[in-house]
């Protein structure tokens, strides 16, 4: 028979048929004292009853074990799998003629014109969506007055170098259009991404610029000009040629490549296939006039004997040449890896706080 002085945790929780471990982390006395308190005041009431006939003192148990133990631990939880992601002032907003031409849009609460962090998702150029945008990297810059725009774009197989990169660019331009309605800097545009959505930042932000004065698409006038990019486990060349040389043949023989560039197995070693190949590298067109860089990586260092094809394709060493070459340019180019205890979210956020606003970062509130 359960009664008040035979109250434990473990016993409360194997009475319902519910797991012991939640309870059997809490060793509260004065809790327990609570709750003891409770029942033997319920049980002195045992006519109470609710209106479908469940006993007071049951209905009692359930709500004081929540309020003392369930709930606190679901906040916790909550706690430990950080902010949840806010919903778009403006959602699956078209940005060009294909279907996969859509964008959602966050705004930062500002009585002046914002930055604006447009997200590249990656996925090989073959797969991914705009919903991966980081939540604690969008919830950071929002608390700090940046603006925030995650955008789908066209995948391979069905279409090739350079119609991602182009729609990603025309993203950016159609931002730069609507600049007045959607309290936008067009002065003050960064970019980030992982993977290939991290490879386009880069290519976009050191390719010329695209804008066309004449073009008769008003969105294209627009320039595609960026104030800085922050990548995670970004590609500098896509190059199968320079990747063998970097990282090794592995990475060099990654599936998804093929399709991105647009050529057949038996063409990937021709003259037409390395002009792709040199295009679609965003270090092919760095210059002393191209914007600064934070790029983050996860890989492992050291790869293994038998890797398999594609391993290595997010390699520090991407980060490390690409650095090599901005350091000799006077461009600002930080590399960071996992192993050093770098937490991208924060690390990403404080970078563009610093090149968009130029002032410190409001803390993390997740932390």
């Amino acid at each position: 028979m359960l009664t008040p002085w035979s109250l434990s945790p473990k016993l409360l929780f194997h009475q319902s048929g519910a797991a012991p471990s939640p309870f059997a982390k809490i060793s509260s006395a004065a809790s327990l004292w609570a709750l003891r308190a409770f029942l033997i005041t319920a049980m002195k009431f045992p006519l109470l009853r609710w209106t479908h006939g469940v006993p007071a003192r049951a209905a009692a148990v359930a709500l004081l074990a929540w309020t003392l133990f369930l709930a606190p631990l679901s906040a916790q939880e909550a706690k430990k799998k950080g902010p949840l992601k806010p919903k778009p002032d403006l959602a699956d907003v078209k940005y060009g003629p294909h279907g996969r031409n859509v964008l959602d849009l966050w705004q930062a609460r500002s009585d002046t014109p914002t930055p604006l962090v447009v997200f590249i998702h990656g996925g090989g150029f073959r797969a991914g969506s705009k919903e991966g945008v980081p939540v604690g990297l969008l919830t950071r810059l929002l608390a700090n007055g940046i603006s925030v725009m995650a955008i789908n774009y066209r995948l391979s197989p069905e279409v090739s170098f350079p119609a991602h990169y182009l729609d990603s660019a025309r993203s950016i331009q159609f931002a730069r259009s609507n600049a007045k309605e959607w309290n936008l800097d067009p002065k003050r545009v960064g970019s980030t991404g992982g993977s290939a959505g991290a490879g386009t930042s880069l290519w976009i932000g050191f390719h010329d610029d695209l804008a066309d004065a004449r073009n008769p698409d008003p969105v294209l006038r627009q320039s595609s000009r960026l104030t800085c990019m922050a990548v995670n486990g970004a590609q500098s060349s896509y190059d199968p040629r320079v990747i063998r040389e970097w990282v090794g043949e592995a990475a060099a023989r990654h599936p998804a490549l093929p399709d991105f560039f647009g050529v057949k197995l038996d063409e990937i070693d021709t003259p037409r296939a390395h002009k792709i190949y040199e295009a679609a590298s965003a270090i092919n067109y760095l210059t002393r006039d191209d914007p600064p860089v934070y790029a983050f990586y996860s890989e492992g260092r050291v790869l293994p004997a038998n890797a398999k094809d594609g391993q290595g394709i997010h390699h520090i060493n991407f980060g490390l040449r690409l650095k090599a070459q901005m350091d000799a340019l006077g461009i600002e180019c930080i590399v960071r890896h996992r192993d050093e205890g770098a937490d991208p979210n924060d690390e990403m956020a404080d970078f563009f706080i610093r090149q968009l606003t130029g002032k410190t970062a409001k803390s993390n509130p997740a932390k």
